[in-house]
């Protein structure tokens, strides 16, 4: 794709741009797709975590890929949404109980896995509750183009509808365990109960909805003594809320990690006998300034709108769908404006870096954008008409950083 020889002032987001008479305006060398951090899938991402804890407990169909993950009869998973481990860990005043597990005097780990990518929380609570990775679970952003009808669907509000167990077929691990016999609950809002994400990825025995932390978490630890095998997730969304309005480290949210903070400690009293908690996040989170060099307005940037149909994902990790013809022309104009700050890439090469896991399923491939974009300094590329709300967030993930990607895993035994 061409380009003039010298942008109009609305690009210069912190590069050096030549005068207008120099013929030879070159962008910078765009980051190598391979220097992305690929999520530790099959190892430690947050994919493998549920299917350890049924492994241990002797359920068909799971594998223990978390080796320091001993066997445990009760296992309880608490997630906390927007909580990423370099948060936690630059807040040990205001979290001291989880701070305490980060070390092994209590007898648990305290480690980070990866959340997978993005790192956004429809895409993580799928790999909390499949066990699976993005690109076996199909839920690979925040909004994905449906190949079926060309339309954007946002995978957390499930707009425009499409039928759950055919945009997700694989069984969760809930399911999984109460087929084998062992007792699966959820204890979350009410307001979760018959939602599409919560079908396709958290289903499988009970669901217990509470609207306090408090009630949540002492019905947690009453569902784990429930049965001599027991699979309970429960969890607490107002870190994320908190970090989108106001900013990691606001005032707001610091109560937020200080009162949930309190709710580990309470469900973390109450363990009965042979039984475990594990802690963890669906992705951590970054604020990014407000201003043109860090946010890039995709409604207002003629040269990234060229030859684009439709703009999914998120602010840092982006699906771009491009015109039919145009995929080569429009991964080459991205590249050439973002490739200093976002690791851009096709969708192939996307695929071959191991960015969505080790394989894509062919129902998948065509959700994932022509060129898909993951931010690696602090900027977003926000769509100040198409999504206005999402365009004025404080805080903000998605992609591959350390800040998005690392969550805590932290074990409690009575």
């Amino acid at each position: 794709m061409s380009h003039p020889s010298s942008p109009p002032a609305a690009h210069d987001r912190g590069r050096s741009v030549p005068a207008p008479a120099d013929p030879a305006w070159d962008h910078p060398e765009p980051l190598p797709v391979d220097s992305a951090p690929r999520p530790e899938y099959g190892t430690g991402s947050l994919a493998d975590l549920l299917p350890t804890l049924a492994a241990g407990m002797g359920v068909p169909g799971t594998t223990a890929a978390i080796p320091e993950l001993t066997p445990v009869d009760r296992a309880c998973v608490f997630l906390i949404d927007g909580l990423g481990w370099e948060q936690l860990r630059a807040h040990p005043e205001d979290a001291p109980f989880m701070t305490s597990l980060l070390a092994t005097s209590r007898g648990g780990t305290g480690r980070p896995l990866t959340a997978g990518y993005p790192a956004t929380t429809a895409t993580s609570l799928a790999s909390v509750g499949t066990g699976l990775p993005p690109g076996a679970h199909g839920l690979p952003g925040y909004t994905v183009r449906d190949p079926a009808t060309g339309e954007l669907m946002n995978q957390l509000r499930w707009q425009p509808w499409t039928e759950p167990s055919a945009w997700q077929p694989h069984p969760t691990v809930f399911q999984l365990a109460q087929r084998a016999g062992v007792h699966a609950a959820q204890v979350t809002s009410p307001a979760f109960e018959n939602t599409p994400l919560t079908k396709v990825a958290l289903s499988g025995g009970t669901f217990l909805g509470r609207l306090s932390g408090e009630d949540r978490v002492d019905l947690a630890a009453e569902q784990l003594a429930a049965a001599d095998r027991s699979l309970v997730y429960t969890y607490y969304a107002e870190v994320d809320g908190a970090g989108h309005r106001f900013g990691v480290d606001s005032d707001a949210w610091r109560g937020q990690l200080g009162h949930v903070d309190r709710l580990v400690q309470r469900l973390a009293e109450q363990l009965p006998p042979r039984s475990a908690l594990y802690v963890t996040a669906d992705h951590g989170m970054i604020d990014v300034p407000f201003d043109e060099q860090h946010r890039i307005d995709f409604d207002e940037d003629w040269e990234l709108r060229a030859g684009v149909a439709l703009l999914g994902g998120e602010g840092r990790a982006r699906h771009v769908y491009a015109l039919p013809g145009a995929e080569n022309d429009v991964l080459t104009c991205w590249r050439e404006v973002l490739g200093e700050q976002f690791w851009v890439a096709s969708r192939d090469e996307a695929i071959a870096a191991g960015w969505f896991g080790p394989s894509v399923d062919e129902r998948v491939y065509g959700r994932i954008g022509d060129v898909v974009a993951a931010a690696r300094d602090d900027v977003l590329i926000i769509a100040s008409e198409r999504e206005p709300k999402e365009s004025a967030m404080t805080g903000n993930h998605g992609s591959m950083t350390p800040a998005e990607q690392l969550v805590p895993l932290l074990e409690v035994r009575p």
